[in-house]
Formats: C-alpha cells, structure tokens, sequence
C-alpha cells in the first residue's frame, strides 16, 4: 500500500518554529520506517525548511517578508534533509529530496517526470522520498498553505491509498471541541472550520480539508491526526480510531 504523509512545520519545530525539533523528527522516522518494513511505500511531504533556515541563519524571528521566508528556506532546505537522513539511516533506510512546484505538477510533461521518479525510488524498497514545495523559489505554499494541497496532488500522482495529514490539533472538531471521529461527506466538514489557527499554521483547518477533499474525490481515504502524540501513525495507516477520518465512495485506482 502507498502512503503519502504530510509534516506540518508545528510537528517538526521548536521554539515557535525557528528550529528543528530533532528528537521529534526522529520519533516519526521510526514509525515510518516501521511502515516501510511492514511493506508499505511511504511518501513523506515535509514543510519546516523555513524553520530550519531560521536557526541555520541564526536569526531571532521567523521573517514576515517573503523575500526573508525564501532565503531562509533555502538556507534550511539542507539542514532539514541531513535530519532526515540521519533519522532513517539507523533503520537501514535512504532518503531523497525532491523539490516539487504547482507548475510541476500541472504541467503533463513535468507531472510524468516526477511520476517516474518516484516510481523508481519507491521500487527501490529501501529509499522514503521527502518531498517539498521549491520554497525559494515560489511563493503559493509560503502564502497559503504549509504543503497542505501538495500533500494531495502527490498522493495523486503516485496513486496513493492513504494521505495522512499530520498537524498540531487531533483532527477536526465540532463547535464544542470534540473531536470528529469519522467523516463521510467532506462538504459538511466546512461548517466545522474556525477562523483560528496555530502560530506557525500557514493554511489553518480550511486548507487541510481542502486538500482532504481533493484527496477523497480520487478515491483516497485520509486523516488528520496529531502528530505529537507517539504512535498514531499506524494507527492511521491501519484507518484505525485517531484523529478525524474521512471514508471514500470508491476505492483509489492503483
């Protein structure tokens, strides 16, 4: 089976997103990695480039500007690979980087070549992609969305059964706070959406369900889970009860 798991950035920083949180990015290489050996093929979606490229520039503050978030993105970018690499090689596992645009993907010529690409990688058995919008060089993730639609357009493209969207909250919740344990019609799922969200949260709920939807419509279970709470991850690759759940029609074409 195919997973594609999208890292927001508040799972993976510290320090209100000016770091990496290391030991957390180790934690989640474990539980992927467990996937892998289970047989599974993972896709990883990472944001935090910025967060890394805060610290590596050793500045005090996320930049407001985005010329600021750019620059600090591709100072990150590297940073944030090498620990991914570190983070999976003690489970016999490899990584590969590749920096995907919108037009990437909406270009027939472009979507095929990296079709292919990870194709190949995810026959290798031992090789997890970490995949991430070019940051340095465009602007509509670092504007809207954290990753959150690329996070879809991937699990597209690589015919994925599963998206897992990893955030800071436990899915989604109802107007007195409780969590939405399953969800059959995406289209009722805005209603719950509130204008609040975290500090580092660049879309906020409304992108997530967004990307659920267009995830759901091809046939893609998804959910959205917390990602500091250890152990979920299986959890919801299993479709198990962890975060908000939303159930699909019909199954994705593999």
């Amino acid at each position: 089976m195919r997973i594609v798991l999208k890292f927001g950035t508040g799972i993976l920083s510290r320090s209100a997103g000016r770091a990496l949180d290391g030991a957390q990015i180790r934690r989640l290489a474990t539980e992927v990695s467990a996937l892998v050996k289970a047989g599974h093929s993972c896709v990883i979606v990472s944001s935090a480039a910025i967060a890394a490229g805060v610290h590596a520039l050793g500045l005090d503050r996320r930049p407001d500007d985005l010329p600021g978030k750019q620059a600090c993105a591709a100072a990150g970018q590297p940073e944030l690979m090498r620990l991914y690499a570190t983070s999976f090689r003690p489970h016999g596992l490899k990584v590969a980087q590749l920096l995907l645009t919108h037009e990437d993907i909406d270009s027939r010529t472009r979507r095929q070549n990296a079709r292919n690409t990870l194709n190949r990688l995810l026959a290798t058995r031992d090789v997890v992609p970490i995949i991430n919008e070019n940051d340095s060089v465009a602007t509509e993730e670092v504007r809207l969305g954290d990753n959150d639609r690329l996070s879809a357009e991937v699990a597209l493209l690589v015919r994925a059964k599963t998206l897992l969207l990893l955030t800071t909250s436990d899915g989604l919740t109802d107007q007195d706070g409780r969590r939405i344990a399953v969800v059959k019609k995406i289209t009722e799922a805005f209603r719950h959406v509130r204008p609040e969200k975290g500090e580092m949260s660049v879309g906020g709920m409304k992108t997530k369900l967004e990307a659920v939807q267009l995830a759901v419509s091809a046939g893609i279970r998804t959910v959205i889970l917390d990602g500091r709470e250890e152990g979920r991850i299986p959890l919801a690759a299993a479709f198990k009860d962890t975060g908000t759940r939303f159930t699909v029609s019909k199954p994705a074409k593999m």
